[in-house]
C-alpha cells in the first residue's frame, strides 16, 4: 500500500507562510479545515455584532477549503463552533443547520475568551473523510503509465 500523498490548501492569507499554516489539509481520505474567521474578501470582518452572518461566512470559507482539497459538505464529520458568548449559541447553530441538517455531523460548541481579532465572534473548525482517495489512485495510475 502507497503512503498517502499530503495536499495543503492555502487561502492567499499572509499570515499562513508566517504562521507556517494551511486553511486545509487533506492526508489520505482525511481532510482538516482550520479554525475559520469571519473575513471577507476585503481583509474585514464580514457582519459585525452578528453571530449568524459571522458563522455563514466561517461556512463558506471552510466548505471552499473542503472543494478545493477534494470534499464536500457531505464527507463532513465533525464540526468545532467556537464562540466568544456561547450565550448565543443559537445564532451560529442555525447557520449550522442550513448547511448541516442533512448530514448532520458530530458538533461542538465552546467557549472561548476572544479571538485574533476581537470582532470576531466565532470561528469554525471543520473535519471531513471522503469514501476513497481518488487522488492516490490517478496518482498511480500516472506513475504505471510513465514507466
Amino acid at each position: 500500500m502507497e503512503n498517502s500523498t499530503r495536499q495543503n490548501v492555502g487561502s492567499g492569507s499572509p499570515l499562513e507562510p508566517e504562521i507556517g499554516f494551511s486553511r486545509a489539509v487533506r492526508k489520505g481520505a482525511y481532510v482538516a479545515v482550520a479554525g475559520t474567521a469571519p473575513i471577507g474578501d476585503d481583509g474585514a470582518t464580514v457582519g459585525p455584532g452578528d453571530v449568524h452572518a459571522q458563522t455563514v461566512r466561517c461556512l463558506d470559507i471552510a466548505e471552499a477549503a473542503l472543494k478545493a482539497a477534494g470534499a464536500q459538505l457531505t464527507d463532513v464529520v465533525r464540526t468545532r463552533i467556537m464562540l466568544t458568548d456561547v450565550t448565543r449559541w443559537r445564532e451560529a447553530a442555525r447557520a449550522h443547520g442550513e448547511r448541516f441538517a442533512a448530514v448532520r455531523p458530530a458538533c461542538t460548541f465552546v467557549e472561548v475568551s476572544r479571538f485574533i481579532d476581537p470582532a470576531w465572534l466565532v470561528e469554525v473548525e471543520v473535519d471531513a473523510v471522503l469514501d476513497h482517495e481518488p487522488a492516490a489512485a490517478a496518482q498511480s495510475v500516472a506513475r504505471q503509465a510513465a514507466q
